[in-house]
């Protein structure tokens, strides 16, 4: 009885987690479902209680507490994000590097500079680039953070009216709030450069035809700081960052739970 019960529940787990792999958001979904329906299931036959099997089910939505918690509660970031020369990273560290920007350089984006900005274990590091016929910036990013680190790639164009156009693949839900008066396209992150430079321009199109204005390309280091810097200042005004100590920032407990309900957007994928 116990092993067919608990074949019951492996294949339950199974199904699940082949629907997440789908692209589908639709299957996506019901795979969510699945794994917390496993979850339940796994505490009610196996363990025979139905207080366990909500104990079980619940998991999935109360572990992101413990990094939130344990590491992000103790998190210290600057908030002066100045952004400095520096080498690009290496092959070890990004090995699709190279071939990024020469696929950005390929479809008519011009190399304008690597910056970046660090603090103790977290460096986020930018390749900068600028459509001049199109008026687009365009950015290869990689955030590392201890032993963690992720690449993204952005497409930003701004409007004479002060709008905020941003297309990229950020491959999860984002930390903060963006700039206000951001309009964001977020697309899948296995798309290749030239497909989100085109979903770009596909995007800018679907608006209501924004006057997009042109950047010096040796303005652009100091125009990514000064949006950086306003992002920050306004999530200190919705409460989601606090000022800790002489210009440092830390999440507040509204950030804590703000950054727990990004993580069940992402985990559902709403977003």
């Amino acid at each position: 009885m116990v092993i067919s019960q608990a074949c019951i529940v492996a294949a339950a787990g199974f199904a699940s987690v082949a629907l997440r792999s789908f692209e589908s958001q639709a299957l996506f979904r019901i795979g969510t479902l699945g794994l917390v329906a496993t979850s339940f299931l796994a505490g009610w036959l196996l363990g025979g209680s139905l207080i366990l099997a909500s104990v079980f089910a619940s998991t999935w939505f109360l572990l992101p507490w413990m990094e939130i918690l344990t590491r992000v509660r103790r998190l210290r970031l600057p908030l002066d994000r100045s952004l400095r020369k520096c080498p690009p990273p290496s092959n070890n560290k990004f090995p699709d590097f190279s071939s990024l920007s020469d696929d950005m350089e390929s479809i008519g984006f011009e190399y304008v500079d690597d910056v970046d900005w660090s603090h103790g274990d977290t460096r986020h590091f930018y390749r900068l680039f600028y459509d001049p016929k199109n008026f687009v910036t365009a950015s290869i990013c990689l955030l590392e953070q201890d032993q963690f680190s992720f690449f993204y790639v952005t497409f930003t164009s701004r409007s004479k009216d002060g709008r905020l156009f941003l297309t990229w693949n950020y491959p999860f839900s984002y930390g903060m709030h963006l700039l206000p008066h951001t309009t964001l396209n977020k697309v899948d992150e296995d798309l290749e450069v030239e497909e989100l430079a085109l979903s770009h321009i596909s995007f800018l199109s679907s608006q209501d035809s924004p006057e997009i204005i042109a950047l010096e390309a040796e303005s652009i280091r100091n125009q990514i700081e000064s949006e950086l810097r306003t992002q920050l200042e306004h999530n200190i005004a919705r409460g989601i960052l606090v000022r800790d100590q002489d210009q440092m920032i830390r999440y507040s407990l509204r950030g804590m739970f703000f950054l727990w309900v990004q993580f069940l957007r992402e985990f559902v994928r709403f977003s």
